[in-house]
């Protein structure tokens, strides 16, 4: 991350693969003042070369528009990059090793932060205890938040310094309790800290052509101060795009903080790992439990009518299936008072909608819902044996994130990461999305790199970019890859066409076990953000 760069008034790139619907053969592309002016052939781009201020020879790379990642923490994400990351502790004992190290790499530290455990992936399947985590750092203070980030375990010198009563149960923190132990360690990173930290995340989306974020931002996951650093700091400097939402009912606040909606992670509920995404019948691990819920039908139905209202954005996050219906019936209540053409006209927004049912779905397109979802839930959690069977049985986990469904009945998709839950990896989101573990909930490549790039866009009211088309901002990334190949439109899977008739602009062959792309240089508004080294 820089000062802005200058940029050339007009740069042409040939001798490459251009991905634009204008048209399917592009080899050459025109970009004139941060947008594209024009896509074709590599012999009509003679025609350009001599008025062009820079000429790029792709030697046969492939060029994209750059994708948008619809659901990110910036800031934790940059602290899961520089901080502990416990994302691949085989065990609890490696997860404790862990954090023995890093308290001693980082004696200075006011708080340890670190992030990414998953007990319902180790032997014995049970978080470290408090005791040991006191052990383990000298008995320092330590935050260490749940792959899902909807619980934590903490030292008890972290709930000493804790606002508030947290109960201080031996067990994860969940709900208000959690709340309140995040605020506290997250106000013990300092400015510098956490301007570092997002740096680094951004820095890290730009190396993986990832040219737009959205910024799920809210009180009870970040600061104000946060946000709005976060919101200057990509002004001011070079590097992706960030569109920010703040999660709060409060519709004013959200506006005067720089957000276009009060929306993102409004928790209507929690998440499936820590028992708190709200659930019609009980968990199958739990006895009687049905998970939390934070927002009734009413409080949907207020908030929707108070940004409709206003002209901004409401969302909800919401991931079981007891809380997707309380949003439907809050958003449907909201459209009987202003209007459904005013509601479809706002593009709403849920995050997550993991727990869908052909109901819920139809809501969605009557309701003009966008529905942001993170593919890579599935891959991580889904199947027989992961997470969600473990939490709902195979009959309820298998019936969840169902792409297909949404697509086939109009429902608009905006793919994200929900980083740090799942790390930032654009075209790995695009592979769990095509190859899902339950068959029939798989979409197309295609349908999943357009959900990635121009969907996104749409999710934020702007239909005219997230495509190489003339007129759309020149937002774009350069891959190295293999051949191109076109999904036949009758098997999604299986069977791939390489025919140049088809008509249709060919995408990286992202069948499980071949090579994702790599990213060479990714572009925003005509400037160069990232260019890999050596390149």
């Amino acid at each position: 991350m820089s000062e802005r760069p200058a940029q050339p008034d007009t740069l042409l790139l040939r001798g490459g693969e251009v991905h634009s619907p204008a048209d399917p053969f592009a080899t050459a592309m025109v970009v004139e003042r941060g947008r594209i002016a024009w896509v074709g052939s590599e012999g009509a781009a003679d025609a350009f070369a001599g008025a062009a201020d820079e000429v790029i020879d792709l030697d046969g790379a492939l060029v994209t528009p750059a994708f948008t990642d619809a659901h990110v923490h910036t800031t934790a994400t940059g602290l899961a990059l520089t901080g502990l990351d416990l994302s691949d502790a085989p065990t609890l004992d490696a997860a404790l090793t862990l954090v023995r190290e890093f308290a001693a790499a980082r004696p200075i530290d006011r708080v340890l932060l670190g992030h990414g455990w998953d007990a319902a992936r180790w032997p014995g399947g049970r978080p470290p205890t408090r005791a040991e985590l006191d052990e383990a750092t000298g008995g320092r203070p330590l935050y260490l938040s749940r792959i899902d980030v909807h619980s934590a375990v903490v030292t008890t010198a972290l709930l000493d310094l804790v606002k508030g009563d947290t109960g201080r149960p031996d067990a994860p923190l969940t709900g208000d309790a959690h709340h309140r132990v995040r605020a506290a360690a997250l106000g013990a990173v300092t400015p510098a800290q956490r301007t570092e930290a997002q740096r680094a995340a951004l820095a890290r989306a730009a190396s993986l052509g990832i040219g737009s974020v959205h910024e799920c931002a809210g009180p009870d996951i970040s600061s104000e101060d946060d946000f709005t650093g976060l919101l200057r700091l990509a002004a001011e400097e070079s590097g992706p795009r960030v569109v920010g939402y703040w999660a709060e009912q409060d519709v004013e606040k959200a506006r005067a903080l720089g957000a276009i909606g009060a929306a993102g992670d409004l928790f209507v509920d929690g998440a499936l790992g820590s028992h708190t995404a709200c659930l019609h019948e009980p968990y199958t691990d739990q006895d009687g439990h049905t998970g939390t819920a934070y927002l009734d039908t009413a409080a949907v139905t207020a908030h929707v009518v108070a940004c409709t209202e206003a002209g901004l954005q409401a969302g909800f996050h919401a991931i079981g299936d007891a809380a997707v219906t309380s949003v439907v019936d809050g958003i449907r209540a909201a459209a009987e008072k202003v209007g459904l053409a005013r509601v479809r006209a706002a593009r709403h927004r849920v995050e997550h909608a993991e727990m869908l049912t052909p109901e819920t779905i139809a809501a969605f397109a009557e309701l003009g819902l966008t529905a942001s979802v993170q593919p890579a839930f599935d891959a991580l959690w889904g199947g027989e044996d992961g997470m969600y069977a473990q939490r709902l049985g195979t009959d309820r986990a298998r019936a969840l994130n169902p792409f297909a469904a949404l697509l086939k009945a109009g429902v608009p998709l905006a793919l994200g990461s929900d980083s740090p839950v799942t790390p930032l990896d654009p075209w790995g989101t695009v592979r769990a999305a095509a190859f899902h573990r339950t068959p029939e909930h798989r979409i197309s490549v295609r349908a999943a790199f357009t959900a990635h790039t121009r969907g996104g866009w749409r999710a934020v009211g702007r239909d005219d970019a997230g495509v190489l088309v003339p007129g759309a901002p020149a937002d774009y990334a350069v891959w190295r890859t293999g051949a191109l190949v076109v999904q036949a439109p009758d098997d999604r899977v299986a069977r791939w066409s390489t025919d140049p008739r088809s008509g249709t602009p060919g995408l990286p062959d992202l069948t499980p076990g071949a090579d994702l792309p790599v990213c060479l240089r990714t572009v925003v508004g005509g400037r160069t953000v990232f260019v890999r080294p050596g390149e």
